[in-house]
């Protein structure tokens, strides 16, 4: 086990651990305030038990999203480090930094490669003071889901300019999926202090583990409705997206934030 794996998971425990009240209630007051932590759409901090309850906040309040058909919505609150055509196989972790689709998926996606080929990416960063649950960006069925183990690099804009291939070495959830037969991909990508990644349809994934092998879960009929919680990060992390070619036409927000709901690209 690498030692990112090991470090994550001691502060795991630490953050699942529930202390009596009057500590939890200052824990969590520091990590607020440090962390500047946007709390006027969640409950106060003390009502959280543990820091895994207030990573994994849910809105107090249901946040409305845009409900155009031709629209995706950013399933995050996140930075858009990068987005644009993949050239080739090619997409980009950073500016100046790309990797090939087909590490980051694995041969396991290989039949499906062809249709990736030059077509479009996204990367959203939640860095450790975003609201921490992914959503659907619009209806789709879940056909596979892939667990691949590896390491836990920190995904963040320091290390994305210094790690080569950071986003295939990293643990990963892949979600292949379809949207009137049209094909992509969600990748949730793995980092340092992440206790786990949770899939509110898939309880069989447990990330951060012993298992060294890839897990794939294939589904019939799996479907989820635009907006829709899909699950949380356990901390700050990555997803990428990846859409075939001539599915889709990004907006411009490369550097820009972005919030759940929000429109980040509309079908061509």
């Amino acid at each position: 086990m690498h030692i990112t794996n090991i470090i994550s998971q001691y502060f795991g425990k630490f953050a699942k651990t529930e202390f009596p009240s009057f500590i939890q209630k200052i824990i969590n007051k520091v990590y607020v305030k440090s962390m500047k932590l946007d709390m006027s759409e969640f409950r106060n901090e003390k009502f959280y038990k543990s820091l895994n309850d207030l990573f994994t906040r849910e809105l107090a309040i249901a946040r409305q999203i845009n409900e155009d058909e031709k629209v995706f919505i950013s399933p995050t609150d996140s930075l858009i480090t990068q987005a644009g055509d993949v050239k080739g196989d090619l997409a980009l972790q950073i500016k100046g930094m790309e990797y090939s689709f087909e590490e980051l998926l694995t041969y396991n996606c290989a039949n499906n490669f062809e249709k990736l080929v030059d077509g479009k990416y996204m990367n959203f960063y939640l860095s450790p003071r975003d609201y921490h649950r992914y959503h659907s960006p619009c209806d789709f069925e879940v056909k596979r889901l892939l667990h691949v183990p590896g390491k836990l690099y920190p995904v963040n804009l320091k290390y994305l300019n210094k790690q080569i291939d950071l986003f295939a070495e990293n643990e990963r959830v892949i979600l292949e999926c379809v949207h009137e037969d049209k094909l992509f991909y969600m990748v949730f990508v793995g980092a340092l202090n992440v206790g786990q990644m949770v899939f509110e349809f898939e309880p069989k994934v447990e990330t951060n583990t012993d298992v060294r092998d890839i897990q794939i879960y294939e589904y019939e009929d799996k479907k989820v409705k635009k907006g829709d919680c899909l699950g949380y990060f356990k901390m700050g992390s990555t997803v990428v997206m990846f859409w075939e070619k001539g599915f889709v036409e990004l907006e411009e927000l490369t550097g820009q934030s972005v919030k759940y709901g929000q429109s980040i690209c509309q079908k061509s």
